[in-house]
Formats: structure tokens, C-alpha cells, sequence
């Protein structure tokens, strides 16, 4: 189904193209005159010097040939050549029509899907998530659903950090703390306990303690670079600990997640390519892009267009260790095997933009990827305080993520039991609801590059572009229908009595709801959920000034009220199947 915008250009340029002008130059615009029209087409200021005729003659040249148009009620010339456009509301109502019998509402699935790999989460094992990993896993799960809408193939990977150094601090400790245990004892030869010797509690208080001691004691830092030695080298005891660890630490990644309505097709983490990297690194230097420099192997990759240094991007370290670049190469290169995908997008904060420059610029240099596979590097900004800086605890700490979601919900709570009579129960579950879309939409209602400042005061508020403001206006819906159901009438039966709209607000419903396929698109083409919550927040305030306006229930008219009830039924189901892109739901009633 086209969208509305190309049916109007159409329309526009077989006008131009009558009145004996070049086609191209109908294109339509929305009006930045909304008191003076609808859309608007600048064309004839665009041919007056091609024409050698004033704007305001070729305007008028095509407005005479519009005299009987099915799309426009009205165009008009206006000095000094701009052509102000109104639709016809038999337009708009027929447009309506054909997105509710359309299986996606309009939307046109991509013709050539491609194959994408989507890299967000990254949360450290062992660890627990905290604020820094909210974007990240918030702006890549909305992202890959948008995509997966459109028709492509998305998979998922959250890329754990579950190698290195880390495991190493938390296995030297827990050697220290339970010297008894048989993983330690290199000539042990038995199986292995099936059930871990700590639970996630100890792990999240080892690791903080471990890393701390370890800058301050060099002999405690070389005791867990052995360890790390003895893992990676394959030590039995060392694999069957970390295991263990990756177990304990995953089960409880995926119920915060879960928490978030966010999932991965793939776990995958920087241990899984650990034994590709000495393939990857003898093609390097075979295929004369690695050399050493100051003992370390690094790869140039710098270009004739950099109008500064360039640092190389180091592959390996003088000790011979891997780093970050190391196995993020070493994944593209997996997953250029496994997966073949046509674009791989990483969702990391911005200040990771040189370091994944660096790893992209490798890539294609020492020929991971094909040439025309697309290396995305979606770069968010930091969620900040009131006070402008890095989002903290009270006491200055970095926050638990699951201690915001509480939070968050907590205030929620505390709102709906002050608005209704509600039980407990019922309220908390709401809460939980309501919460996440608080979160979620005050994040992604933000250009993903940009900081924003958490509030928590304006996130949970049902006033004004916020999370809850969009699910009132859905359970607004779903409670009028409820109603007409009460009174006899079936939704169900009615969903296809769309009409021309009889009043103002109505015929303005129908135009926000009739940009809905434009904007999964643009926001699928540009990786920017941040639009699907401009067009959700536009049409939520067209639907409640339609019903402010409007007496549904009580109108006598069936025919009528049957229309208002299709489009009222319309409305939820593109608010909803917007907020599922978005990654929340809504409930019942608030």
C-alpha cells in the first residue's frame, strides 16, 4: 500500500505534467502552515527560471487543472507561487479503509531483506547490570523488532564479557576464600559437581572486591593473571569454575532482561571466538596488513582522506595477550561464517566511536567482511542526573538497573493508588506495566545520540510526551469499546465501517493515523525509534482531541457511532503495535 504522501505527489505531479510542466516538480510536502492547509507543493518557485514565467502563473496553471481532483477539496495559488493544499475527506476515509484491511495497516514489507546482526547488551558476566547497560539493551531490542517488522532477518547477540582478566580476579579470590575446592587441584581427574560452589550474590560481591584489591596489591594482580593463564591455557579445574560462573551469571542476566521484555538470540560472548583469534592472526600477517610495532602486532589504519593522526589498531599485545579489538574482530570474522550478514550493527555508547572506527576500519582492510557489508556503529548518549552529569545513586555510586526499574515503579505505584480504589496486587502489577513504559519511551523518545536527563517526576507522568501519557490514551480506547460492548454493540463486526470523517478533528485522526507506515519505515531506514515516539505522541493527541470533541457513546446516529467505533478499534491497534516496536505493552485499564 503507498503511502499517503505519494498518492498526494502523484496526484500533484500529473497536474504539473498536464499543465504542461516537468513532473518532478509536484512534490508534496506537509504544510509548515497548518492554520493555512494540510500539505503544501513549492514547485512552481522551483520552475519559474526554468519556465521564465512568474511562480504565482504556474501555480495557477496547475491549481486549474485540480478544479475536479479526487485527492484535493482544495488548491489553491498563493503569492508569490505556492500551491496550499486540503484534502477531500472521501480521500482520507478510503485511505483509512484500506489500512484496516491491510494485514500491517499500509505498511509495505521491504522487497530485498537483509540479513542483520544486531550486537547490544554487552553486560560483563559476574557483574551485575547496572544504569550504563540500560540504552544499550533498550535502543538494540527496539531496533531489532523494528527491523524484524519490516521484513528483515535480525539476529540478536548480546556479545557477554566473559573472558580475561575478570574471570581471572574472581577465580583468584575464590581460591583464596575456598582453597578446598577440587577445581583448584591440578590432578584431580574426576567429574565435576554439577551445582556452581557460590551463588550470583557472592559473585556480584567478589568481583568489586577482587578488582579493588588487585590495584593495590601487585603480587594479589599476578596471582589473577595466573589464573586467567591457567583458564585460558584450558586447565580443567579452571574451565569446569568458569562454566560455572558463565551458568550463574547468564540464568540471572535473562530474568533482568526479561524484566526489560528484552532477549538475544544468541549468547554469545568474547570466549567464544578465543580459539579463532591464531587463525585470524596468521591471515593477518600472511596476507601483509599485521606488522610489529614496538613489540605488539597492529594493523595501519589510517586513510589519504584523515586530516589527523590515525591511530593503528592493535591486534595483538608485546606479551603476546588478545585485547577488546582482538576478539571484536575475531566475532565480525565468526560471524561473517556463521551468520553471512549483509550489515552488523553495534548499539555502544558514543564515546566508543574511535575504538569501533579503528575495528570497522581493520575489518574491511584485512578483509573480514565483503565489501559491501555495512559495519554500523550506532552510538548513544549518556543518561544523566538533574545535574547534567552521568546518571548516580544518591550516595554518588553507579545505580543497579534493577534498582531504577524499582524506582520507577515504586512511583508508579504510588500515582495509581493515589488516582483510583484499587487493590495492592492489582496496583503493583499495573505499576510494573506502566514503569516500563515510563522508562522505556523517556529514553527513546530521544534521538539515540543525544544525553538526555532521567526525571522521574516528568517520565511517570500522564501528562505531556511520556510512556504513561500513551498508554492513558490506549486504555481511553480499549474502555470506550469496552462500553459499546456493554450497550450491545460488537467491535468485531463493525472494524471495516471506516467512513469519510464529518468533523475537523475526526479528518485530522485519520491524516496522523495515515502516517504510520511512513514512520516505521523512516524510523527502520534510520535506526531511530525516537520517531515511532513522535508519531505515537501525535497521534494520541489527535485521538483525544477527536474525543473531547466528540459524544461516541452517546451518539444516536448507529451508522455513525459504527464509524467512530472502527477508527476508535483502528487507533488501538496501531498505538499497540507501535508500543510492541517499542518494546512495552499496556494494561487493561490504569
Amino acid at each position: 500500500m503507498k503511502k499517503i504522501l505519494e498518492l498526494i505527489s502523484d496526484e500533484m505531479k500529473n497536474a504539473f505534467e498536464q499543465a504542461g510542466y516537468e513532473r518532478e516538480l509536484g512534490k508534496v510536502t506537509l504544510s509548515n502552515r497548518p492554520d493555512l492547509c494540510e500539505y503544501q507543493c513549492n514547485g512552481a518557485m522551483a520552475g519559474a527560471k526554468q519556465y521564465k514565467k512568474a511562480p504565482i502563473m504556474i501555480a495557477n496553471d496547475v491549481a486549474a487543472k485540480l478544479s475536479d481532483s479526487k485527492v484535493f477539496e482544495r488548491a489553491e495559488a498563493v503569492a508569490p507561487g505556492f500551491l496550499n493544499l486540503t484534502l477531500k475527506k472521501e480521500f482520507i476515509g478510503e485511505y483509512i479503509k484500506n489500512m484496516r484491511a491491510d494485514k500491517k495497516y499500509g505498511l509495505e514489507e521491504v522487497e530485498n531483506p537483509a540479513k542483520i546482526v544486531i550486537d547490544y547488551g554487552g553486560p560483563n558476566v559476574a557483574k551485575p547490570l547496572h544504569v550504563g547497560h540500560l540504552r544499550s539493551a533498550i535502543i538494540g531490542e527496539s531496533v531489532k523488532r523494528i527491523a524484524r517488522y519490516m521484513g528483515h532477518h535480525v539476529v540478536s547477540d548480546i556479545h557477554l564479557g566473559d573472558w580475561g582478566q575478570p574471570m581471572g580476579l574472581i577465580m583468584n579470590e575464590l581460591r583464596i576464600r575456598k582453597p578446598e575446592l577440587i577445581y583448584f587441584d591440578e590432578n584431580y581427574a574426576g567429574e565435576y559437581p554439577a551445582e556452581p560452589p557460590f551463588t550470583i550474590s557472592e559473585l556480584e560481591e567478589i568481583y568489586p572486591f577482587a578488582s579493588k584489591r588487585s590495584k593495590e596489591d601487585a603480587a594479589y594482580k599476578a596471582d589473577a593473571m595466573a589464573c586467567t593463564y591457567k583458564l585460558q591455557s584450558g586447565m580443567r579445574g579452571y574451565r569446569a569454575l568458569w562454566n560455572h560462573i558463565i551458568a550463574v551469571s547468564v540464568s540471572d542476566l535473562k530474568k533482568n532482561y526479561e524484566k526489560l521484555h528484552v532477549d538475544f538470540d544468541l549468547w554469545n560472548g568474547e570466549s567464544t571466538v578465543h580459539d579463532l583469534i591464531p587463525q585470524m592472526v596468521d591471515a593477518m600477517k600472511t596476507g601483509g596488513y599485521a606488522y610489529v610495532s614496538d613489540g605488539a602486532l597492529v594493523v595501519d589504519v589510517k586513510e589519504e582522506t584523515d586530516t589527523k593522526e590515525f591511530p593503528p589498531c592493535m591486534i595483538l599485545k608485546s606479551d603476546g595477550a588478545a585485547l577488546y579489538n582482538t576478539t571484536d574482530l575475531a566475532t565480525i570474522m565468526m560471524r561473517m561464517e556463521t551468520e553471512k550478514p549483509n550489515k552488523i550493527v553495534y548499539v555502544v555508547d558514543k564515546r566508543q566511536e574511535l575504538y569501533f572506527e579503528q575495528v570497522f576500519r581493520c575489518a574491511r582492510k584485512t578483509k573480514l567482511v565483503q565489501e559491501d557489508t555495512e559495519l554500523k556503529f550506532l552510538c548513544f548518549g549518556t543518561m544523566n542526573g538533574k545535574d547534567g552529569k552521568p546518571f548516580k545513586t544518591r550516595e554518588g555510586g553507579v545505580m543497579r538497573l534493577e534498582n531504577l526499574i524499582q524506582e520507577i515503579n515504586d512511583e508508579m505505584f504510588r500515582k495509581i493508588k493515589e488516582s483510583r480504589e484499587t487493590t495492592d496486587e492489582e496496583a503493583a502489577a499495573t505499576a510494573q506495566v506502566v514503569g516500563l513504559a515510563a522508562l522505556k519511551y523517556g529514553d527513546l523518545s530521544n534521538q539515540a545520540s543525544k544525553d538526555y536527563i532521567f526525571d522521574i517526576d516528568r517520565f511517570t507522568s500522564s501528562e505531556g510526551d511520556t510512556g504513561p501519557y500513551i498508554l492513558y490514551t490506549i486504555v481511553r480506547i480499549k474502555s470506550i469499546l469496552a462500553k459499546y460492548t456493554e450497550n450491545g454493540g460488537d467491535v468485531q463486526a463493525v472494524l471495516s465501517d471506516l467512513k469519510a470523517p464529518v468533523n475537523d478533528s475526526e479528518k485530522q485522526l485519520m491524516m496522523e493515523l495515515a502516517k504510520y507506515n511512513a514512520s516505521v519505515e523512516t524510523a527502520c531506514e534510520e535506526y531511530a525509534p525516537h520517531k515511532i515516539c513522535a508519531y505515537i505522541y501525535d497521534l494520541a493527541n489527535a485521538f483525544n482531541h477527536f474525543y473531547h470533541e466528540t459524544k461516541i457513546i452517546a451518539e444516536e446516529d448507529e451508522s455513525k457511532k459504527a464509524g467512530w467505533i472502527a477508527l476508535l478499534a483502528l487507533t488501538r491497534d496501531v498505538l499497540e503495535t507501535s508500543i510492541d516496536l517499542l518494546g512495552f505493552l499496556a494494561p487493561e485499564r490504569m
